[in-house]
């Protein structure tokens, strides 16, 4: 069982993901906008987190550089969800994201994206 903070702004994507993820055994903690998803990274450090591209106040990719680059929170695996286009060589880059996931996508995806970023944390550890 894994902490995953999913960081979506519409309702819907967050039951769906939520539904999926918690049917897995992960415990599933959300924040609706970037400013609060920073408090809550710095709060309860999740294992794992699913990110949007267009959030409100601070968008998906300012709170992933945020979040990469701070030393307390560096390490925490970051999942960018979109439906526009991302920069292949933003993957892994200083400030970017382990993974990213096209939307829409099915939930077999978003459950072995998400299990397959556990065991890589899992052997590095």
């Amino acid at each position: 069982m894994a902490r995953v903070l999913v960081i979506d702004d519409e309702p819907d994507a967050v039951r769906l993901i939520a539904k999926v993820l918690s049917g897995r055994g992960h415990v599933v903690p959300t924040a609706r906008d970037g400013a609060s998803a920073l408090t809550r990274v710095k709060q309860e450090p999740p294992d794992v987190i699913l990110l949007d591209n267009d959030l409100p106040k601070i968008d998906g990719a300012e709170v992933c550089r945020r979040i990469k680059l701070d030393p307390a929170t560096g390490r925490i695996p970051i999942v960018m969800m979109t439906s526009s286009y991302i920069d292949i060589y933003d993957v892994g880059a200083p400030g970017g994201p382990d993974a990213f996931i096209v939307r829409p996508f099915a939930r077999e995806v978003l459950a072995n994206v998400v299990d397959r970023i556990l065991f890589r944390r899992s052997i590095v550890a």
